[in-house]
């Protein structure tokens, strides 16, 4: 019986798998032989999903191996074992960095990834069950992020911390540290103003951001990169700046209902070898969902 976490992200991965079970149904029309044209197609559609050539190969690799040793008897079969090889790509062990607590997370990314909402939708799941939260509003550039992060307090019921526009961000993060080190919330949220990763003087302003929450922090801090799963390959090549210039602890993938190649999902913890914390499939504050390797690779797929 499918669980409502599997219901929704489902829904929410409608155009990747709609796309990628199209490409699936081609193969499988072709026949049920398992030649070497139905490898090389499979190869290329997995590809075309943006999950990423490396990663690709070897799972058609282990396919290949598992149709060998356990005799399966046709592409179907093969292909009813995809999102197993699928999930396997994840490490399903991952400790969820946003269940700690006391914590401090650096939420941070390019322009337009859905930082500040995302801290929002963070801040609203955990206040819903129980923990106590502090936010700091740090992006203190953008004209409507202040006011739009007070909006999601309000909605969540926690405080927030912040300064006027302009203000040194660094600043805002001490003082939000300060506030964390006195009132001892479960999670403390800081939005960080979005940046290009090709700007070095940008990416030390917030490598200082860092630098200053980790040293006056009594609790773990962590730094959490949000990607926008619509950019694809490069989004990735923007992970890969922010993961040099930070040592990042982790990721959330938004707007995978709005792409059709939501294997970058594999690509990206292929690549940087770090653990998706949650992933956003919609708009509403229940749009954003912890990342469930088994559940995410069938909701991709559409079979097993």
């Amino acid at each position: 019986m499918a669980t409502p976490w599997y219901r929704r992200v489902s829904e929410g991965l409608t155009k990747s798998r709609e796309r990628l079970e199209g490409q699936l149904n081609v193969l499988l029309r072709k026949g049920p032989d398992l030649d070497d044209e139905f490898w090389e197609d499979l190869e290329d559609t997995l590809v075309g999903a943006d999950i990423g050539a490396t990663a690709v190969t070897e799972i058609v690799d282990r396919l290949r191996d598992s149709a060998a040793r356990q005799a399966l008897p046709d592409a179907a079969a093969v292909l009813d074992h995809l999102a197993g090889e699928l999930a396997r790509e994840f490490d399903s062990d991952a400790a969820d960095l946003l269940a700690e607590g006391p914590v401090v997370v650096l939420v941070v990314g390019v322009n337009g990834t859905g930082k500040t909402t995302t801290v929002g939708k963070i801040a609203t799941e955990a206040a819903r069950a129980g923990r106590s939260v502090l936010l700091g509003s740090g992006d203190t550039y953008r004209a409507a992020a202040v006011e739009q992060l007070d909006i999601w307090a309000e909605r969540a019921g926690v405080p927030v911390v912040r300064r006027e526009r302009g203000a040194d961000p660094a600043a805002v993060t001490f003082d939000t540290v300060k506030q964390a080190n006195e009132t001892r919330p479960d999670l403390t949220l800081i939005d960080t103003a979005g940046r290009l990763h090709t700007s070095a003087d940008l990416m030390r302003e917030l490598q200082k951001v860092q630098r200053i929450a980790k040293r006056e922090s009594d609790a773990p801090v962590r730094s959490l990169l949000v990607m926008d799963a619509t950019t694809g390959q490069n989004g990735l090549s923007q992970a890969r700046e922010f993961h040099a210039a930070l040592d990042l602890d982790g990721l959330v993938l938004t707007k995978l209902d709005g792409t059709a190649k939501g294997g970058i999902a594999v690509a990206v913890v292929r690549e940087l070898g770090l653990p998706i914390v949650r992933i956003g499939v919609g708009e509403s504050a229940d749009d954003l969902k912890p990342f469930v390797p088994d559940e995410f690779a069938r909701a991709l797929v559409g079979r097993g």
